[in-house]
């Protein structure tokens, strides 16, 4: 990095826990300066003025949104990093056709699924209202579930949703799964059984989602799914907010049409503070953290200075086009 007047100006978003400068390697790019933001800006016309200095802008995953209109208003930005390989907060074709080079990163694969299962057990043993009554000074106040012999309905069985499911065969739990293109063979593999949606949520104690967000699959679980569920049935969601309709969430938490939920990911991120989902009983909810874990940071900060020195060498790594964004122009 440098000491005098920079050439190359690098904004990092939404460092909420400010380890981005410390995580990374930044000083290996020469005559660059780096400003890390732990503040969250939603409003498009603060967030043209803060980015307007810059030629480097990295993304934490989708934690901001950078739609047409606002790219379009950073005539100086050279260059986008994104967490990931797909950010469905960034409207990629636009910044391409503006000019500015598109780059992502790999992503480790533990944080999330472990994640899912902190959630599930603490769901399954009453943990939040067992750690209130030790703190207050009581003692036991519910009885927990065992897993041993539940059944665990995966919506996706990709990379998190096999690894969710060799975990619950470890605890002697029935695993079905269900996505579109899913075969038999392969839910197999993952230690599951393929069967119909509708099947999986009548039978699953049970329901854990990790499908990517897509038009196709958003809305996913709504009114009609969550009236199939079990009332004594759990859902876990640590994959994106939209895919569980929270209207639909929110009234069968309410009514006690399922028994609870446990959930990393929201429709709107950060969660504002009065929203009901912060305050009904038998939800645990956590701040979108499941792929935030340190050995994860340095993994994408590291690539995230690989992908700059890349770009100034005039040869860019981990390219992203048009079809990696589902944002519509705007």
């Amino acid at each position: 990095m440098t000491t005098g007047t920079p050439s190359l100006r690098i904004a990092v978003l939404d460092d909420y826990q400010g380890v981005a400068a410390r995580l990374g390697p930044w000083s290996s790019i020469p005559d660059a300066e780096l400003t890390a933001f732990a503040d969250h800006l939603d409003d498009v016309d603060a967030l043209a003025e803060r980015l307007a200095p810059f030629d480097v802008v990295c993304l934490m995953r989708e934690r901001t949104r950078m739609p047409a209109g606002l790219l379009s208003r950073l005539p100086k930005l050279r260059l986008i990093v994104t967490a990931g390989m797909w950010n469905a907060s960034l409207d990629v074709g636009h910044a391409v056709r503006q000019g500015i080079a598109v780059c992502g990163t790999t992503s480790l694969q533990s944080g999330t699924p472990e994640l899912t299962w902190l959630l599930l057990l603490a769901l399954a043993r009453r943990l939040p209202a067992e750690l209130a009554s030790v703190a207050a000074g009581g003692w036991q106040t519910a009885v927990g579930d065992e897993l041993e012999g539940r059944t665990l309905g995966i919506l996706g069985l990709g990379t998190i949703g096999s690894k969710v499911a060799r975990v619950a065969n470890a605890f002697g739990m029935r695993v079905l799964a269900w996505s579109e293109n899913l075969t038999a063979e392969r839910a197999a593999e993952a230690g599951a059984s393929l069967v119909g949606k509708d099947e999986l949520l009548r039978s699953s104690d049970y329901v854990t989602v990790h499908m990517k967000l897509s038009p196709r699959t958003r809305g996913l679980v709504g009114a009609r799914e969550f009236g199939l569920m079990k009332r004594s049935a759990f859902l876990v969601n640590t994959s994106r907010g939209p895919i569980v309709s929270e209207p639909a969430l929110i009234d069968a938490l309410q009514s006690g049409r399922i028994a609870g939920a446990g959930l990393d990911v929201f429709d709107v991120e950060p969660l504002p503070p009065d929203h009901p989902l912060r305050s009904l009983p038998h939800v645990i909810a956590t701040p979108h953290i499941g792929y935030v874990t340190e050995r994860n940071y340095a993994h994408f900060y590291a690539q995230f200075v690989e992908d700059i020195l890349a770009w100034i060498a005039k040869a860019p790594v981990r390219v992203l086009d048009a079809d990696r964004s589902s944002l519509q122009t705007v």
